[in-house]
């Protein structure tokens, strides 16, 4: 594209973001998902960093939720991978708090107890001796804690993993223990040296800001020009334009942005006092809504490039309620909706978040194209 079509504006947008995401790209190092503490005392067979572990469960067989834990000071480390962790049946403690010997018999499962009454590393031990493979502890608040060693435990020697779960998690999974038969895995994933789905967010978003900037300045180009054969054909529409804003543009100025604002806080303190399933389902259909409309928008104007695409582009029918529409539209409309509705119904989806990345870079670009802020600065 010729440098001279892009405005100012679009040109210095495009230059500062692409800065700040360069400047604000993580710096990811290699190692454990770890935290380090020199505060917390360490000792022979108390000197582990706190990790965090993951723990998948199966129920019945069937995969369900995953919960996150963090690693005790002691015991041994746990698998970095996966599929290298082994599925262990658990099962609840009695008693609850694992300061006495179990009176259920273990045969290697992994033991949930709760905290208090003792040591950390009390339980643990017990937990050993009784036949686990793993000792998972629900702490008493939704926070975790770390796990460590008392000040008169010299020499700890425990040879079975010790996670703590926050309080939701382990009451979530007495639930499932109590109806159904539950296995976990244990393992503490490692970061990679270059985390691909940072990096791939990355590119996302300065893509979607490329995209806009072009589109907006392809838009901005195609006007001048048409506007240029008008001032040379002397036409009466150019007197009919004067003073008039250019459609498909949102000019944004202080008023706005101040409402803009307020607008958004309060949307964001109605989603964190509103956090129901309701209201989830309200903010689906509203991003569905706008997807749609994105995504609508990007196809038809990218379509419209192509020869085959442009006669359908450039006729139009008049619909009720819509005005005229182009026959490209209406063709390109059911895709959309369909692929809105299909990411909704399954959204809980692992792979769901392909639909969602679609159809918000659309909305996104939609709206960057034509919003137009005069006073940048």
């Amino acid at each position: 594209m010729d440098s001279r079509s892009l405005p100012y504006s679009h040109a210095s947008a495009v230059v500062v973001c692409l800065v700040l995401s360069w400047s604000t790209l993580p710096v990811v190092l290699g190692g454990d998902i770890v935290h380090h503490d020199d505060v917390a005392p360490k000792r022979p067979g108390c000197d582990n960093n706190f990790v965090l572990v993951k723990v998948p469960t199966l129920v019945n067989g069937v995969e369900d939720i995953e919960y996150v834990g963090v690693g005790a000071r002691f015991g041994p480390t746990l698998e970095s991978k996966e599929k290298h962790a082994n599925h262990t049946r658990i099962v609840i403690s009695d008693p609850l708090d694992c300061c006495d010997m179990p009176k259920n018999k273990l045969n290697r499962e992994v033991l949930l107890v709760h905290r208090g009454n003792c040591s950390f590393t009390t339980k643990s031990s017990i937990a050993e001796r009784a036949g686990a493979t793993a000792i998972l502890i629900i702490n008493n608040q939704t926070e975790l804690f770390k796990m460590v060693c008392e000040v008169n435990e010299t020499d700890v020697s425990i040879n079975i993993p010790a996670v703590m779960l926050p309080e939701d998690a382990g009451a979530s999974l007495e639930k499932l223990i109590a109806n159904s038969t539950v296995s976990v895995q244990l393992y503490s994933p490692q970061r990679p040296l270059v985390d691909v789905a940072e990096v791939f967010l990355w590119l996302m978003a300065v893509g979607t800001i490329l995209c806009a900037s072009y589109w907006s300045a392809h838009s901005a180009r195609e006007a001048a020009i048409e506007q240029d054969k008008m001032l040379k054909d002397g036409s009466d529409d150019l007197v009919q334009t004067q003073g008039v804003g250019s459609r498909g543009v949102v000019e944004i100025n202080t008023m706005s942005a101040v409402l803009f604002v307020v607008i958004a806080s309060c949307f964001l303190i109605m989603l964190y006092k509103l956090m129901s399933y309701w209201f989830i389902e309200v903010l689906v259909v509203l991003f569905c809504i706008g997807g749609i409309e994105g995504l609508q928008t990007c196809l038809v104007t990218l379509l419209s490039c192509f020869r085959w695409f442009e006669r359908a582009g450039q006729s139009f029918i008049g619909l009720p309620l819509f005005g005229a529409v182009s026959y490209l539209t209406l063709a390109v409309s059911p895709f959309c909706i369909a692929f809105a509705v299909v990411w909704a119904v399954f959204r809980t989806v692992s792979f769901a978040w392909i639909g969602q990345d679609i159809l918000g870079i659309a909305l996104i670009i939609t709206v960057l194209q034509i919003v137009r802020i005069p006073n940048l600065k």
